[in-house]
């Protein structure tokens, strides 16, 4: 099918979203999606069971952004989820498929964060709210009309939501909406208490039952490592030293990014390309031809890309980002093992993505095992090993060849041997770091929340309060400010308070936000370089935990 009579364009989706869609590398519903969304789009109300992984959130998410209006500055659709981190990547989700829809806002509501803005952003007509269950009743209890403009409600992962007691707080919300709203519900599971709700509040619902099956790479090593999203070119560029890879994939989300990352991999000397959906054909047949015959060695793609991708000789594929269901990801490391070859496959997670881990274990039916940064010992034996490589098919007739000539030259500068060869030796590595102490300034940090594991051990005794105050802040990634709050432990402040303060009150993507240091008297905060001074006037009255954040610029001299 081409994207013109089938896919996702057979929905008759508002073109807006359709090319959202498109962009984010989907181009064939997945079998929730394929009988989801002419039901939501017709206004019937449904029962759907899925498990998480099978794309349901843009089966619901992309017909319930078709009937909104973006016209009208009030809210049209909620959407309940059983918890905060769930809720922030439906919200997320959304903010993706309405990027194209002037006028379209997202707020997430969730327990931990400062109540005053998300009601803010609610009353100024933000037309989908997806929320908590406990913190929206919290909400209710300030304005109990909060919600009397709603016409699409979902409850997604029903099951969750009730083994986690909110109960209680859905009959609250079933109250407080408008009894002629579409109500679509999502459950992996059907029990009866599921089953009570639905016959309580579903009017005539429409079932669909989805069976994933158990998809199984067995000719393929997976391994995954746990790193901050702004360290994944530093991660992927450490793990290309110590791989020992003929020719390999990288996927990423977005066509920017294959730009960016194959940019990265040519300025440190790698053969290696992007491949997107704007590349002409005739162009993407040159690339996949260089990969075959060893003119490259490495390719940046997304997946509408690497649709049909089949080269012999990819001996890796790295899942730079997470893909968006397991299918995709069964898709991805296809690419390697084929034919009944061994291949290896790699999966960058961040600290937000582990729970899709453990979707794509189950799916597969295989466990995706830990694997650590590689240490400066183990880059430095690489590196050796490469040059060992490299020079010893030289070494047999060197001499007879060349001896002459090195006679000559030490000569000429006065030197010893032993200097000429460790001079030539420099020029012919273009000074590449071969000492341990030059490697470690070169590797990325492990993530704050890493298992214990992936940290440094700590040395000598703990050191007291003040010691703990005054250490030095960890070095900051390019692109990055560092910000100071007065607002500490001892404030009752947590990082996950800084960031969903941030995140609400200014319109940032969680992935602009790096490192959150929470300390006692005061905390740290990661935030974009560019345009920092207007982010902070847009955070200068934000409050958390009931104290003014006031963040400043942090001075480290």
């Amino acid at each position: 099918m081409t994207q013109e009579t089938g896919g996702f364009a057979a929905f008759n989706l508002n073109p807006n979203i359709l090319a959202a869609v498109i962009a984010t590398g989907y181009e064939e519903p997945s079998a929730i999606q394929q009988q989801s969304i002419p039901i939501i789009m017709a206004g019937h109300d449904m029962i759907g069971q899925a498990q998480t992984g099978t794309g349901k959130t843009a089966a619901f998410a992309l017909p319930i952004l078709h009937c909104i209006d973006p016209a009208k500055r009030e809210p049209q659709a909620l959407i309940l989820a059983p918890t905060r981190e769930l809720a922030l990547q439906v919200a997320t989700a959304f903010e993706t498929y309405a990027k194209q829809m002037p006028g379209v806002t997202v707020v997430a509501v969730y327990g931990g964060a400062p109540m005053g803005p998300q009601l803010k952003a609610i009353r100024n007509g933000a037309q989908i709210v997806v929320a908590t269950p406990g913190r929206l009743c919290d909400h209710l209890r300030r304005d109990e009309k909060v919600l009397s403009t709603v016409n699409h409600l979902v409850l997604d992962e029903a099951d969750e939501m009730l083994k986690l007691g909110f109960m209680d707080d859905l009959e609250v919300i079933f109250k407080a909406l408008p009894a002629t709203r579409q109500t679509v519900l999502f459950s992996a599971t059907l029990p009866q208490s599921i089953r009570a709700i639905a016959e309580r509040h579903l009017r005539d619902p429409q079932h669909v039952k989805i069976q994933t099956k158990t998809q199984t790479v067995t000719a393929i090593e997976q391994a995954h490592l746990l790193v901050h999203a702004d360290q994944k070119t530093s991660a992927v560029l450490s793990l290309l030293e110590v791989e020992d890879f003929d020719a390999l994939i990288m996927f990423v989300r977005t066509k920017q990014a294959t730009l960016d990352l194959a940019s990265a991999l040519e300025a440190k000397g790698y053969k290696a390309a992007a491949l997107n959906g704007d590349i002409a054909q005739n162009q993407r047949e040159r690339v996949i031809d260089s990969l075959k015959d060893g003119r490259l060695d490495i390719v940046v793609a997304t997946d509408v890309a690497a649709r049909g991708l089949d080269v012999p000789r990819i001996t890796h594929v790295f899942n730079v980002d997470m893909p968006y269901d397991p299918e995709s990801y069964v898709h991805r490391i296809g690419r390697t093992g084929r034919a009944g070859r061994e291949g290896r496959a790699l999966l960058l997670v961040t600290p937000r993505e582990r729970r899709m881990l453990q979707v794509i274990e189950r799916v597969t039916g295989q466990k995706v095992a830990e694997v650590r940064l590689p240490d400066a010992q183990a880059v430095l034996d690489a590196r050796i090993k490469k040059l060992t490589n490299s020079l010893s098919p030289l070494v047999a007739d060197a001499e007879s060849t060349h001896g002459d000539l090195l006679d000559r030259l030490t000569a000429d500068i006065g030197c010893t041997p032993r200097a000429l060869a460790a001079a030539l030796l420099r020029k012919a590595t273009n000074a590449q770091a071969l000492t341990l102490a030059a490697i470690e300034k070169e590797r990325p940090l492990v993530p704050n929340n890493a298992p214990r594991g992936d940290r440094p051990e700590r040395t000598g005794d703990r050191p007291d309060r003040g010691d703990r105050e005054r250490r030095a802040p960890v070095p900051l990634a390019e692109g990055r400010a560092r910000c100071r709050t007065a607002l500490g432990a001892r404030d009752g402040i947590a990082a996950k308070n800084l960031l969903g303060a941030i995140l609400n009150e200014g319109g940032l993507a969680r992935e602009a936000i790096g490192r959150i240091q929470v300390r006692d008297s005061f905390s740290l905060v990661e935030l974009p370089e560019d345009g920092l001074e207007k982010l902070l006037t847009k955070l200068k009255d934000t409050r958390v935990a009931g104290k003014q954040l006031k963040l400043r610029r942090y001075r480290e001299d």
